[in-house]
């Protein structure tokens, strides 16, 4: 099994309080890889310190055998990470048409301005067939948007990026069964044929990502206690 991404002997502190207590986690390059755990288990947290958004008080973060621990997390996303946290996703001064711009491969070619032909790629984007309800919001500023219409919008942005490695907090938070399912559906498709890597922090493993998931790792008060395979963990 070749190593994506890993904390180990993670400890993350929020002042006097420890979230993560010496955390060992292996991410499988090109698979999904499902962080479970009920609130407050260190799920979030743990993907947080992957991504580099909160800094780890003792462990290290490996990159492809690389030490990132103390890359912060603008520089992990330029080599690659594109992090989609669950509070404020989305860019909420822009369109939903320029947020998905950025991160089309034109979008990125040019910078933080949306390019006109990145903004016309959108038209017959793959992204509509995942969420179709995103089209008539095209105009729309991101801001203005529900809560299940900023989540949709974040997961699609990580379905458009070119980054290699996409951890994703809770992506069917607020969303419909069928909207959840098909943005499941699409995450474990990004994984086809040792693709992208991507991370999934959720409360319960999602029946339409089961199929997808390589590896499981659930945490309960800041430690894992169990990793495997899905049909291994018990119920």
């Amino acid at each position: 099994m070749s190593v994506e991404i890993a904390l180990y002997g993670a400890r993350v502190r929020y002042g006097p309080l420890e979230a993560l207590h010496g955390v060992d986690l292996v991410v499988p390059r090109g698979s999904v890889t499902v962080l479970l755990g009920r609130n407050g288990a260190g799920r979030t947290t743990a993907l947080h310190a992957l991504a580099g958004s909160v800094p780890l008080s003792a462990g290290r973060v490996l990159w492809r055998g690389a030490d990132v621990t103390r890359l912060p997390a603008h520089r992990r996303a330029r080599l690659g990470l594109a992090f989609v946290p669950d509070r404020r996703p989305v860019f909420g001064s822009l369109t939903v048409a320029e947020n998905l711009a950025l991160f089309t491969d034109q979008g990125q070619d040019h910078g933080q301005e949306p390019a006109l032909d990145a903004l016309e790629a959108l038209a017959t984007s793959e992204v509509f067939a995942v969420f179709p309800a995103l089209r008539p919001l095209l105009g729309r500023r991101a801001g203005t948007l529900s809560g299940g219409e900023q989540r949709m919008l974040a997961v699609s942005r990580a379905l458009l990026t070119r980054a290699r490695r996409a951890p994703l907090d809770e992506p069917g938070l607020g969303l419909s069964p069928r909207a959840a399912a098909h943005a499941y559906g699409a995450l474990g498709g990004l994984t086809a044929g040792g693709g992208r890597t991507v991370v999934v922090a959720e409360q319960r493993l999602p029946a339409a990502l089961r199929p997808a998931t390589t590896v499981v790792h659930e945490l309960r008060r800041g430690e894992v206690v169990f990793t495997g395979e899905p049909a291994e963990r018990p119920e």
